[in-house]
């Protein structure tokens, strides 16, 4: 039997999801939600319907398995607890610094209805927490590097269109090169935040919008910006078209650490992404993670995970035999 996943919110990470799905033959998509009229929404998958955010309230026998696609800053922390409370579910919220509040209001509400809540997928959160986690246990003596970048931040855009005057907007995290050089070296250099990265953003402003106060609430904008070097650029909506209509990122995750009994052996471990679409492949992370949350709950699992809690053979389509024969 297929999966069945539903998806709510089309945007840029709704359509990876969904290209995501179609490259899983033991998956099928079953309905796409959204806060918009339906009848606007024009999904790429043939016969696949589409409903109002609402109808989630009475269809729990036909999903099961719901991925939410909304953003972290307004939506996540809202529907993530709320949907749990109805269906299996998987998110990619990215506000590192709220992960444990999020965990627990997802935990109380999965745990209660006897499902799986999913929390904090994509690549990192994601598949850089699971290196920095591995490199950890690793090489217990040493120190933890993450450079993102450069590329489109889903999450930080995303945090950027919600300010009141803003019609589109596009954020670049660059990494400073000589802090990566630096690392690379094994010198095992202290960096503050903004020693690490830059961010810049592109915005489309409202007609008549006061530019200043746009400006001065992306840079004090806490979790997001404040910590960081920033610097906006207002362009039209013909330059952002123009310039800025991909969605590429990546980044590395670095740990230094030495062996020996008097630590005289020194080592780097080094997991790197190059990605030419961000949402396309969040979205495959997190329909890897759905097929965890349906077999974790097919075995009477329940409350919230991330992706600390769950062995990989839960993520591959590939059964046990498969997997020892072939990837081991």
């Amino acid at each position: 039997m297929s999966i069945r996943i539903g998806i709510l919110g089309y945007g840029n990470l709704g359509r990876g999801v969904e290209s995501a799905v179609h490259q899983n033959p033991d998956m099928e998509l079953t309905a796409v939600f959204t806060r918009r009229s339906p009848e606007s929404l024009q999904v790429r998958s043939a016969g696949v319907p589409v409903y109002g955010i609402d109808e989630l309230e009475h269809m729990q026998d036909q999903i099961d398995v719901l991925i939410l696609c909304g953003g972290s800053a307004t939506d996540l922390p809202v529907q993530t607890p709320k949907y749990a409370g109805m269906y299996n579910v998987v998110d990619s919220f990215d506000t590192h610094a709220r992960i444990p509040e999020h965990f627990a209001a997802v935990d109380g509400a999965a745990k209660a209805a006897g499902k799986i809540g999913i929390i904090s997928c994509g690549w990192d959160p994601g598949m850089f927490s699971l290196n920095r986690l591995y490199a950890n246990a690793v090489l217990p003596e040493g120190h933890d590097y993450t450079f993102w970048g450069k590329g489109v931040s889903q999450g930080h855009s995303d945090a950027v269109r919600r300010i009141a005057g803003v019609k589109d907007a596009r954020q670049y995290t660059i990494p400073v090169p000589e802090a990566v050089e630096a690392v690379r070296s094994g010198s095992n250099p202290e960096l503050t935040t903004r020693q690490k990265h830059t961010r810049e953003c592109f915005v489309v402003a409202e007609e008549g919008a006061d530019l200043a106060r746009i400006e001065e609430e992306i840079k004090t904008m806490p979790n997001y910006f404040s910590d960081y070097d920033t610097t906006v650029h207002f362009i039209t909506e013909e330059e952002m078209a123009r310039d800025h209509s991909g969605l590429p990122h990546g980044g590395c995750v670095i740990r230094t650490g030495s062996t020996g009994m008097n630590k005289e052996n020194q080592h780097v471990i080094e997991y790197s992404l190059k990605l030419d679409s961000n949402p396309e492949f969040t979205g495959s992370v997190i329909v890897a993670y759905a097929r965890a949350a349906y077999r974790m709950n097919q075995e009477g699992m329940s409350g919230c995970k991330t992706v600390f809690d769950i062995a990989p053979a839960y993520l591959s389509a590939k059964s046990g035999e498969e997997l020892r024969a072939h990837l081991l």
